[in-house]
């Protein structure tokens, strides 16, 4: 029975690997609808909650969803076995076009198949974007951080500024702890 869960797992995430372009943001709605959805391996509110997790620890948001679902089907087993999924049919295709194709991305094919691909990807990111902010908690607060960081992404792309997404992620947790914080304060001040 083990044996299965480890295989399941490693498949799965070794499909989505393989027919998912884009990197780890066009994955999130894909591994949302396999493991959320048809095989109830983690709820929508874990897999947003791993979402931002992921963001904001070292390594691909993909890698590290595939990690959290695996560890949470069967340990650290189950987590060996969802990332090699996951990383082993981009690393076998890197490889392979390596080993066979000098001047791959110079084939007028090719090229304009991931010029394709490129809207495919975009679409992909905005729909995972869309989830999430359904599945967000609608309060001011996060709305408005919501606002202030698009807005901000916004401008750092039309004025080309050199500012790191990481340098804004922790810029919104310490908002948000700060925020977290002074609500603490002001309900230990209304009960004294």
């Amino acid at each position: 029975m083990k044996k299965r869960i480890y295989w399941e797992l490693f498949s799965t995430f070794f499909k989505i690997g393989l027919f998912t372009f884009g990197g780890g943001y066009a994955m999130i709605p894909i591994i949302e609808d396999i493991c959320s959805e048809k095989k109830h391996w983690i709820t929508h509110e874990d897999m947003m909650n791993v979402t931002i997790v992921a963001e904001s620890t070292p390594g691909p948001v993909a890698i590290n969803c595939s990690t959290f679902v695996g560890y949470r089907q069967a340990g650290i087993s189950g987590a060996v076995a969802a990332t090699l999924g996951v990383v082993l049919p981009s690393f076998l295709v890197i490889y392979a076009i390596s080993m066979f194709l000098d001047h791959f991305l110079e084939i007028t094919l090719v090229a304009n198949a991931f010029r394709g691909i490129q809207i495919a990807v975009g679409l992909l990111i905005f729909n995972a974007a869309i989830r999430m902010v359904k599945l967000m908690e609608k309060s001011a607060f996060s709305w408005t951080v919501f606002a202030c960081a698009f807005v901000a992404m916004v401008l750092i792309d039309l004025f080309a500024l050199n500012f790191s997404s990481i340098a804004m992620l922790l810029i919104a947790a310490v908002v948000g702890i700060l925020f977290y914080l002074l609500g603490n304060l002001r309900k230990g001040g209304r009960k004294a």
